[in-house]
């Protein structure tokens, strides 16, 4: 029985290289004749730059160039996905921990370090802003000089902007029932394994760079528009990346490192440290304040959600984290009143980027907790309460938007008959459960080339980044599935703007659905040819002639594709090729741009157990359940929410920034700095899916990954409450903050 076919679990395509460290990683390729590339940066978050001094460093052995913004075209470059903010190095002023203010390149690695430390800085440092409160107090310094912001109501403020979302009229909304709290969500980093690396090199007449980007071809993009290039001048190799989680989404030092190249005339490489990455990337903090309000029978009557989402000193992609993390911020749920309004807030902090989960975890955790307090105000369990406000298949839950792409109920259902919901614990233990939804990609460009060589084996390119998530299995199997080819026989070929055709990005859980598809049509493209071949071949109505799955079915007979193909393509040999293509348009007219193609759902139930002494939380049983429409490979299915469930326990239980009074971070790095470990697991974990097929996919799968990790800390808190009786409203959930609202409520 084959495995490789849809629903089928074979071994990662690529896997083998990744266990055994033979896969290559940007930080693993060496160019002749490279430089090696040191930031220098300054030990506070803002400061002045007075001067520059780069004449001792320049006298190092080995060294060939220290870059300051003076050396870069004037005014220098600025960048963004979002808003053309972010200089290509610091000018004038550096506005947060870690902002470089110059570069050196040198012929070795410990020459660029030295250099770096000798390179003298004269700065005055200048008063920063760290917090919500603080950028939003009317007497703050602004973080953005007005004029990047021209024609902007807002630009003598540190709100970059407001979103207002909603339906209805929550002021002349009633309730027998109002929970109002305000709740905290962390600043994180994303700790994936492989640091960014960035690398550049002349190329002729153009430039070619190196990066672990996950968006090869919008680099392309922004480096042409910096550098006055054609696309046709600008190369991007973007070999699989070591993890992403939405970290190594857009630009950050490539602009940087290809000018370096440009001006040395030779290969340059820049490979960050960790604790280099920290400060070049984070996921959004926010304060989220929900007023719910209830009906008696535990339906809600009304959602009023204002959350404030820390953005950092650049606008990178935050404030689209901001607006479409916060557009279906009232859940999976029917409810008849909705306010929502979130801003994105300028700040003197590393900027913040895309993040699994995009803006959702934040105001989900705010939303799902509110509930969770009503059902208890009401005496209703916390299960019931959900499934009865929750959307059924087909309900415009948002109005005029994507209806419930799925029968949630199931999925809920499911994960609480994995927690044993109801049945008795012991003492010291508490059960919660929390849903969550994430709207899918609301536009999308992606396209496909398959080729069917003589010998029936295939070649598939594609612009997604396999970053993890399984890209390349995925298009293997649909091109074996669909082409009657064995895996084994099926190459991807990814990671190279100049060998496989455009794909938008690679992101919002969209591979499967925009570039599967993509994949999909090219090769029933090839399909097509292959029944106009098979009519010839056979003096058979084309019309009669059926291609599927591999097989060539005549009226009279059948043939797998292989033995058409070959007498077909003759004694010249040849290949067949296939295009295919995956668009989604813009909606001008809607909120985010475009309605979502579906919905990520997940429903997370958690049984945990709370030491009074300490305040450890140990978890004792941890579920996940999502609706994938149609699991394209259960085992990656499975390993892809685990790992966002694993990881979501982060920011619920212990990772999060510290900085000092002078904005500096202060726990930099893997020793201070705390990600789950084989330590912090839970005692069992289950995972489950449910499947109906009805995703807008190949063969009905849906977008996941994601939703495994949107309800964890909700779900956590929630048993945290059910085993002390505590209500816990600022992750993370460390034992020395449970221990201490274990204390109070016990001295109160």
């Amino acid at each position: 029985m084959r495995t490789d076919r849809i629903g089928g679990s074979p071994n990662r395509v690529g896997g083998i290289g990744r266990v055994t460290g033979s896969q290559q990683y940007v930080a693993d390729i060496r160019l002749q004749d490279v430089l090696e590339v040191k930031l220098v940066t300054l030990d506070c978050a803002r400061a002045r730059i007075i001067s520059i001094d780069t004449s001792v460093a320049e006298q190092v052995p080995g060294v060939r160039l220290v870059m300051t913004a003076a050396d870069l075209p004037q005014p220098v470059p600025r960048f963004g996905p979002q808003l053309s903010d972010r200089p290509v190095i610091a000018v004038g002023e550096m506005k947060y921990h870690g902002e470089p203010v110059a570069a050196v390149a040198a012929e070795t690695k410990d020459a660029a370090e030295e250099a770096a430390r000798l390179v003298k800085v004269e700065y005055e440092e200048l008063p920063a802003i760290f917090s919500v409160a603080a950028a939003l107090d009317p007497e703050a310094v602004l973080v953005q000089d007005p004029a990047l912001r021209a024609g902007d109501p807002r630009a003598t403020t540190n709100v970059f902007r407001e979103h207002r979302f909603g339906w209805g009229d929550v002021a002349a909304a009633s309730a027998d029932l109002v929970i109002e709290n305000v709740y905290t969500f962390p600043m994180v980093t994303h700790f994936a394994i492989e640091p960014h690396g960035f690398m550049a090199a002349p190329d002729g007449d153009g430039i070619a760079c190196w990066s672990s980007i996950q968006h090869p071809y919008l680099l392309q993009k922004m480096l042409a528009k910096i550098l006055g290039l054609p696309l046709a001048r600008v190369r991007v190799f973007a070999p699989d990346p070591g993890g992403g989680f939405g970290g190594k989404q857009n630009p950050k030092l490539e602009p940087l490192v290809a000018f370096m190249a440009l001006r040395t005339g030779r290969p340059v490489r820049l490979i960050l440290t960790l604790e280099e990455t920290f400060q070049a990337v984070r996921r959004t903090s926010a304060e989220v304040r929900v007023r719910t309000g209830f009906r008696s029978d535990g339906t809600l009557a009304f959602q009023d959600i204002a959350a404030d989402y820390l953005a950092g000193a650049y606008v990178d992609i935050a404030d689209r984290v901001v607006s479409k993390g916060s557009y279906p911020a009232c859940g999976p749920y029917r409810v008849p009143d909705a306010r929502i309004v979130a801003r994105s807030i300028l700040s003197h902090t590393p900027p913040s980027t895309a993040f699994r989960g995009f803006g959702n975890p934040q105001v989900n955790w705010a939303v799902e907790s509110n509930l969770d307090e009503g059902a208890l105000a009401l005496g209703i369990d916390r299960l019931e309460i959900r499934l009865r406000n929750l959307a059924r298949p087909g309900e415009d839950f948002i109005p005029g938007d994507t209806p419930a792409d799925g029968d949630w109920g199931q999925t809920v259902r499911r994960a609480a008959e994995l927690i044993r919901w109801g049945s008795p614990l012991p003492e010291g233990r508490g059960r919660g459960i929390a849903v969550g939804i994430k709207s899918g990609p609301t536009t999308g460009l992606s396209y496909s080339t398959v080729r069917l060589l003589a010998d029936g084996s295939v070649l598939v390119y594609a612009g997604t980044s396999d970053m993890g998530q399984g890209a390349r299995t995925v298009y293997a199997q649909i091109a074996a599935e669909e082409l009657g080819a064995p895996l084994a026989w099926v190459t991807v070929v990814m990671g190279d703007t100049f060998s496989v055709p455009y794909d938008q990005q690679t992101s919002a859980s969209r591979s499967t659905v925009l570039m599967g598809n993509a994949v999909l049509r090219a090769c029933r493209a090839i399909q097509d040819q292959v029944r106009t071949m098979a009519a010839r071949l056979y003096g058979s109505d084309e019309s009669a002639i059926v291609v599927e799955r591999g097989v060539v079915r005549l009226p009279d007979r059948e043939h797998a594709i292989l033995e058409v193909l070959k007498p077909g393509l003759g004694p010249l040999g040849g290949e067949l090729i296939g295009n295919g293509e995956m668009r989604k348009d813009p909606e001008p007219d809607h909120p985010l741009g475009g309605r979502p193609a579906f919905f990520e759902f997940n429903c997370t139930a958690i049984e945990a157990e709370v030491d009074r002494e300490t305040g450890d939380v140990v978890l004792v049983r941890h579920v996940t359940v999502s609706d994938v429409g149609r699991a394209l490979n259960p085992l990656q299915v499975t390993m892809q929410d685990e790992g966002a469930a694993i990881q979501g326990l982060g920011h619920t239980l212990m990772e999060h920034y510290t900085f000092d009074e002078r904005g500096r971070i202060r726990n930099l790095g893997a020793i201070d700095y705390r990600i789950p470990t084989s330590m912090d697991l839970p005692l069992e974990m289950q995972s489950a899916i449910v499947e109906n097929a009805d995703g807008p996919g190949p063969y009905g799968s849906k977008g996941m990954s994601e939703g495994a990790l949107l309800c964890v800390a909700p779900a956590v808190a929630a048993a945290v409450r059910d085993a002390t009786g505590v209500a816990i409203r600022d992750l993370p959930l460390t034992p020395e903050r449970v221990w201490r609202a274990l204390r109070d409520r016990s001295t109160s």
